[in-house]
């Protein structure tokens, strides 16, 4: 039998097959996703789960010139392949390939840039009401949105807009249950009536003036293309409500939905995991955390611990395991964790709000009014801050620094190593006058033996790790690392001073002065945003206390960085080794 996929190159292919072909065109794009991500990495259960829906999505309506958004972007592998990009699908997420997520720049077919969920109503809205203003109001309007976005804060916002307005608009809930964890809250519990029937009789979305129709199966590609083509002539705002099943079509997939969100490499026939090298390394940060916060929680019985639909992601699950009623996934809302948090604080818990560096920007506010003006304790825990590598800008953890530290009362934190992270959460828990951040990479630490005993950190305090005479390198956090293998590498070991400064407010004054009085050249490296981060604040420290000594900044630049592994990502933005290392021996040369 001759092969479908192979002669789609765009949409406008794929309308010329029958109906009946749909179902074989499925379970070729699926093979195609489960080749590549099997040998390539990146989300695969997502993807997989709306197969069906994409084909008839792009079958039915007539894209690019109708408007298609999905929403967190994890589950448009199908939607780029059937859009002019399977060709080059294996280099996805890699250095100088396709993006994981849709991407404006990339094609005319990704109308809109997701990678953070809960934007994709709102967008399609805009568009939608955009449309009507440019005279085009039969032009068609569809976002797909998951169970767990749809319950985010800004989905609420878009849908109350929406069903005031009269604009062509349809958005497409598909219901899995899960996100990247499984799906929690109230209006997942409500999902669940209506897909058993036990629903009151007054349905959420037709209360928000919204036409509903469904739940229907979503993996009838006949059937979704029939009420598809109904829909189509439905004006106004309207609700399709599918049933899938994540990792659909793989059947390792379907049983360990939470693993197989991003399974890394697999075997494409068995679905088996391949085994990652046996050699033992250091452990996680995230996991670090997570056992650390266990550990304090059963001695300080006014420890909990929140996060915003990552609790495997951040390792959150260790307490969530040990002690559910004092750990909490609150979905995704990271505006309501936030001020959870400073809620629990007011009445004397000790909150650990744990969330992803990228996606604490999404609740700036509620850090300013609802924590720092107040100046609660609530103690902020940054997964995945700096450059996270494949995932790429949108997941880029490189901006906290810089947004943290103009904030009065709060205090930011970066530790080294693990033994510094396991310290700064002990001495938080014992009590601080206000809020603190502390903000950790992805990916493994640097020691085996990790689990030492508890010692409190003074707020505000440097380290210094090696004494010099003329070059001085200020790092802040696990990058300090990097310099330490690279003093080795240059094997000075009198000219340079190597400082581990911990605090990037309040900053170590004592040791600056001494730092700026001793030393002819000073170097700060961080991996985040090179402007208003750290290197920023001892150059205001500088100015205001009168050094005039050159204080050269590597962070990252002023631009948005691709996706790439970690060391790519670190080698475009001018922070990896052999840029370091080059820039400190050229000024060792001056010196000399």
């Amino acid at each position: 039998m001759k092969k479908l996929l192979t002669h789609i190159e765009s949409p406008k292919d794929l309308r010329k097959l029958s109906l009946d072909e749909l179902p074989k065109l499925a379970q070729e794009l699926r093979e195609f996703i489960i080749d590549i991500v099997s040998t390539k990495e990146g989300h695969l259960g997502a993807s997989l789960g709306v197969v069906e829906l994409t084909i008839a999505l792009h079958y039915v309506f007539d894209t690019p010139n109708d408007k298609l958004i999905w929403d967190v972007g994890h589950q448009a592998y199908g939607h780029k392949i059937l859009t002019g990009r399977k060709e080059i699908f294996d280099t996805n997420r890699q250095l100088g390939g396709i993006s994981g997520f849709p991407k404006r720049s990339e094609s005319e077919y990704d109308d809109f840039g997701t990678g953070h969920s809960s934007t994709a109503i709102s967008a399609i809205l805009g568009m939608a009401m955009a449309s009507k203003l440019n005279g085009k109001p039969s032009k068609q309007h569809i976002a797909v949105v998951g169970d767990a976005s749809i319950a985010s804060g800004m989905a609420f916002e878009g849908l109350n807009h929406l069903g005031v307005t009269n604009v062509n608009a349809l958005v497409v809930l598909n219901d899995n249950a899960i996100g990247i964890d499984p799906s929690v809250g109230a209006l997942k519990k409500y999902l669940t009536n209506v897909k058993k029937g036990t629903a009151k009789d007054e349905n959420i979305f037709e209360c928000l003036n919204l036409k509903y129709s469904g739940p229907m199966d979503g993996h009838d590609v006949i059937g979704l293309v029939q009420e598809l083509q109904r829909l189509k002539n439905v004006e106004g705002p309207k609700l399709l409500h599918i049933i899938t099943t994540k990792g659909k079509g793989l059947k390792k997939a379907e049983e360990d939905q939470v693993v197989y969100h991003a399974p890394g490499k697999f075997d494409k026939t068995t679905g088996e995991r391949l085994k990652k090298s046996q050699e033992i390394q250091p452990p996680k940060y995230q996991d670090v955390f997570g056992l650390t916060l266990v550990e304090l929680a059963e001695k300080n019985n006014k420890i909990v611990g929140i996060t915003p639909a990552m609790p495997t992601g951040s390792s959150l699950k260790y307490m969530m395991e040990k002690m559910p009623d004092r750990a909490f996934d609150v979905g995704i809302a990271e505006q309501h964790a936030v001020t959870l948090s400073a809620g629990m604080a007011t009445q004397g818990l000790v909150p650990f709000c744990n969330i992803y560096s990228t996606f604490l920007q999404r609740a700036y506010d509620q850090i300013i009014h609802d924590v720092a003006l107040q100046n609660l304790p609530v103690i902020f825990c940054l997964d995945r801050a700096g450059l996270v590598g494949q995932d790429g800008p949108t997941h880029h953890g490189v901006f906290d620094m810089a947004y943290l530290r103009c904030i009065p009362n709060l205090t930011v934190f970066a530790p080294m190593n693990e033994m510094e992270l396991r310290n700064i959460m002990y001495t938080a828990q014992m009590g601080l006058d206000g809020p603190i951040a502390i903000r950790y990479p992805r990916g493994h630490g640097v020691t085996l033996e990790w689990k030492t005993s508890f010692e409190s950190i003074e707020i505000g305090t440097a380290h210094c790790l090696k004494e010099g005479t003329q070059v001085a390198i200020l790092s802040i956090g696990h990058i300090g690392n990097e310099i330490t293998r690279l003093l080795k590498a240059l094997n000075d070991p009198d000219t340079i001073g190597h400082y581990d400064m911990r605090f990037v407010k309040p900053l170590d004054k004592k040791m600056l002065h001494t730092i700026f009085k001793q030393y002819s050249h000073i170097i700060t490296v961080e991996d985040g945003c090179e402007m208003g981060g750290f290197g920023s604040a001892v150059l205001e420290f500088a100015n205001s206390e009168g050094y005039s000594k050159p204080v050269k900044i590597f962070g990252i630049p002023d631009k948005f960085v691709a996706q790439g592994t970690i060391p790519e990502t670190h080698q475009l933005a001018g922070i990896d080794f052999d840029t370091l290392h080059s820039y400190i021996k050229s000024t060792l040369n001056q010196c000399d």
